[in-house]
């Protein structure tokens, strides 16, 4: 999916929506919050944007596209072997979260406030997202590579440890991103095929 780039005010207003509704939560952050980090009168913001759920929509449909997109990439370039695919799968995570941390948090944690339509695709395409992960374990179990166990919970179980990384990722930290993939590619698989062995 190709990403149209916005304007480079609009996605200033993104940028700082971002940060805003990641520290203070959806609900908490006004228009007048986000016009007030740009240094603009709130008024002036309305030139860029029609609401505040646009901006929060703009960011979650903007962090979606960027994990489907690392995803179906990951998934054309991997072997068909399991563990390798989940291994890809999980890389791909961990390189969209850590190259922005803020709409990585936005969309994981204020999706739930768009409308009632948003809402839903936004839903079915997390469903879409997770079950690649699924069906990898789905796969592995079958060809023996992964212990029994339910694709569901282990998905949901890898892709919450994932999601928690914008949580406490720092760029100056002392793990830069590629090492980061490592660890959680080694620790996804460990998890996953330890007890089938």
């Amino acid at each position: 999916m190709v990403l149209e780039a916005p304007t480079p005010r609009r996605r200033a207003i993104e940028d700082a929506a971002s940060a805003l509704f990641r520290r203070n939560g959806y609900p908490a952050t006004s228009i007048r919050d986000i016009a007030s980090a740009l240094a603009i009168r709130g008024p002036s913001l309305y030139a860029h944007v029609t609401s505040k759920e646009d901006v929060l929509w703009a960011i979650v449909d903007r962090a979606a596209s960027r994990f489907e997109a690392a995803a179906e990439a990951a998934e054309w370039t991997t072997p068909s072997d399991s563990a390798a695919r989940i291994a890809a799968l999980v890389r791909a995570h961990v390189d969209v979260v850590t190259a922005d941390p803020g709409d990585a948090s936005v969309f994981v944690a204020e999706w739930r406030h768009l409308s009632a339509d948003r809402r839903a695709g936004i839903l079915a395409r997390r469903d879409a997202y997770e079950a690649r992960f699924r069906g990898a374990i789905a796969e592995g179990m079958a060809s023996g590579t992964f212990a029994m166990t339910d694709p569901s919970v282990a998905a949901t179980f890898l892709l919450s440890a994932l999601n928690g990384i914008a949580t406490w990722y720092r760029p100056d930290g002392h793990l830069g991103r590629d090492r980061i993939a490592d660890y959680f590619a080694d620790l996804a698989t460990r998890s996953l095929t330890e007890a089938a062995r």
